[in-house]
């Protein structure tokens, strides 16, 4: 089986404007649309000290990515229809293609944002509790989490992923597979990206006081519990044409106490381009196996 790097391309080279080259996307045999946050574009800054996940995607066969993510994309935004017209246009618009595959990285900004609602907001709106609030008969982590908050999260993600399917549906990429994935564990800890961009969970969790021994447990249960929630997403939806490539467990975790590089994590939240090379293999089979 050969492998053959996919080429990731802007929307920008696939409808160029003026001089600008274009890329003859009929050249390759598969053809995906790829959108989502920072995994899928740049995780540090300057950029070029890390990657993203689909510069390392490789296939048995030649593929183009036109990726239209941006750093910081929320999953709701994915289907605004005035701010990322161009995405909607290339799913379902009069400049739409017929994909292979729909590439979706989304749902770990949206946690990170509901994790650092402020400890004033309702237990409705906020996934972490009060000092106040903890019952210490609950064991760690389960004491610091709003139950109330994680149902309006679990609300909120089930329901802009069925508006994208509802988009997805409109055109001529009807029931096009969407392959979409998990988040490995990211340990809380004071690595931003650079220019005052981060960090993320350490920054919630300081907010909310959270023991420090009990901080990367708890970021386990709140990034299994997003893996969960996409899991169940895809499962009761079995005639969507949607995947999940399951990605926890693949990367070295970062020490807590380092603030740069560390295991497979060039910040907190962002792989190494190592890291990104090894999730990359997992989502190959799964991928290859929808088109």
């Amino acid at each position: 089986m050969p492998d053959i790097a996919a080429l990731v391309v802007a929307p920008d080279q696939l409808m160029p404007r003026g001089d600008a080259p274009g890329v003859a996307i009929e050249q390759f045999a598969k053809l995906c649309l790829a959108q989502g946050d920072s995994w899928f574009t740049i995780g540090g800054v300057p950029p070029w000290i890390t990657t993203n996940l689909l510069s390392h995607m490789v296939f048995s066969e030649r593929a183009c990515i036109v990726n239209c993510a941006q750093p910081g994309k929320q999953l709701m935004h994915m289907v605004d229809t005035l701010r990322h017209r161009r995405f909607l246009q290339l799913l379902r618009g009069r400049t739409a293609h017929k994909w292979h595959v729909i590439l979706l990285s989304g749902g770990g900004n949206d946690l990170i944002d509901a994790a650092l609602s402020p400890p004033a907001a309702p237990r409705a709106n906020r996934l972490l509790l009060t000092a106040a609030e903890w019952d210490a008969t609950q064991p760690a982590p389960a004491r610091y989490l709003s139950a109330e908050g994680w149902l309006t999260f679990v609300a909120h993600i089930n329901a802009v992923f069925d508006q994208l399917l509802i988009e997805r549906d409109k055109g001529i990429n009807a029931t096009t597979p969407v392959v979409l994935h998990s988040y490995d564990v990211a340990v809380p800890r004071n690595a931003g990206a650079g220019f005052g961009i981060g960090p993320w969970l350490h920054a919630a969790f300081e907010l909310y006081a959270i023991p420090l021994d009990d901080r990367t447990e708890l970021a386990v249960a709140l990034l299994n519990g997003l893996r969960d929630l996409l899991k169940a997403m895809v499962a009761t939806r079995p005639t969507a044409n949607v995947w999940l490539v399951d990605t926890i467990g693949t990367l070295t975790r970062a020490l807590h106490s380092d603030a740069g590089e560390s295991g497979d994590w060039e910040n907190e939240i962002h792989p190494t381009r190592g890291g990104y090379g090894r999730l990359a293999q997992r989502w190959r089979p799964e991928v290859e196996a929808r088109w």
